[in-house]
């Protein structure tokens, strides 16, 4: 299983009926630009089983990017979302996600971990875009370092407010935030083939990319690309003087594919489609430089925008790299039927939240 990495804030105020139902796992609740996904995992006998998932969709504009923009929305979405699932318990581990979030290999003073996350500010100040004072910030080592003076590992910095804001909203929806995790870091754990390539998972949301490039679970980039399916779609629109929702269609439809009387829809998805392969392309040259060359030889699609007809035989093409589709339930066994059918209905969506929920059941 792949390695669970941080934990912002750890919540012990949970009320009576939570410590009854304190064997229930806490949720994985990803709230997304399009829409809010939660996930509930029990462990079995044998494994991790998904018992039960939801969906419930979001209105343009209420999240954009990992930032909520209208918390009341998001807040009466997922009222709605626990109304309507019926999951087991109100206690959640909350997905975050977005560009200004910083993963960086550094090495800090070897410290005491309660010594070291009171110095870590201090430690890394001048290796942040933001004040530390407006960020959240982790490590987690990559060594044993022994006896050394400092230790090699990943720093983690979020701003502040995106993360306060999210818990805030979902904390007015009556759940309980036990712990707020990386997305990126949910994304391995839920769909990483750990072994010794290098593999890239690429999630492609509606209006952010994350990419994370890992060798058997270890990363060794993070990004979040500010593209996503929404800028392709508005691209197609503006190049073919169209319609912005027939635009998605002809996006979902034909994508990538060059079917016959279609070329000119084609080239104009292709040409939408550009500027993210290029960033992609962009992040894997970056691993190629430095003291220690590394090249990707495996990508793994998942997201929403994974889905575009065409697009892994496009990358495939572009990058020469094998590209495949992710399966975010290969890691759980499935429960009930009718589970099963509510989590194909997202399937590619799902593994930010099925990660989340893996590493709540570790």
């Amino acid at each position: 299983m792949t390695r669970t990495f941080l934990t912002f804030h750890d919540y012990n105020d949970f009320d009576d009926e939570e410590r009854l139902m304190a064997t229930v796992n806490p949720i994985g609740l990803d709230i997304g630009s399009m829409s809010i996904r939660a996930v509930e995992i029990t462990r079995g006998k044998e494994g991790p089983v998904i018992t039960n998932v939801g969906m419930v969709p979001l209105p343009p504009g209420a999240v954009q990017g990992g930032v909520i923009n209208d918390a009341k929305v998001v807040t009466a979405e997922l009222k709605r979302l626990w109304s309507a699932s019926k999951f087991r318990t109100r206690k959640v581990v909350l997905g975050v996600t977005n560009p200004q979030v910083v993963v960086r290999e550094m090495s800090v003073s070897n410290l005491p971990l309660r010594e070291l996350r009171q110095a870590l500010p201090f430690q890394v100040r001048d290796a942040l875009p933001l004040p530390v004072e407006r960020s959240l910030l982790d490590f987690f080592p990559l060594e044993n370092p022994g006896e050394k003076e400092t230790v090699r590992g990943l720093l983690i910095a979020a701003p502040k407010d995106v993360v306060t804001t999210a818990v805030h909203a979902a904390e007015q929806a009556g759940l309980h935030v036990a712990r707020v995790d990386l997305a990126s870091f949910a994304l391995m754990r839920a769909v990483s083939c750990l072994d010794a390539k290098v593999e890239a998972i690429v999630d492609i949301g509606a209006s952010a990319t994350s990419v994370i490039v890992h060798t058997d679970g270890v990363p060794l980039i993070v990004r979040t690309l500010p593209r996503g399916g929404a800028e392709i779609t508005q691209a197609v629109s503006a190049q073919l003087g169209i319609d912005p929702r027939q635009a998605e269609a002809l996006k979902c439809d034909l994508g990538l594919r060059r079917d016959g009387g279609e070329d000119e829809a084609a080239e104009a998805i292709r040409a939408a489609v550009r500027p993210l392969v290029n960033e992609i392309r962009n992040s894997f040259a970056y691993l190629g430089s430095g003291d220690r060359p590394t090249r990707v030889s495996r990508v793994t699609l998942s997201g929403g925008g994974a889905l575009m007809p065409g697009l892994v035989e496009d990358l495939n093409t572009q990058l020469g790299i094998e590209v495949t589709l992710s399966d975010p339930a290969v890691r759980a066994r499935r429960g009930r039927r009718d589970r099963q059918d509510n989590l194909d209905r997202f399937r590619t969506a799902a593994a930010v939240s099925v990660g989340l929920a893996l590493g709540a059941a570790a």
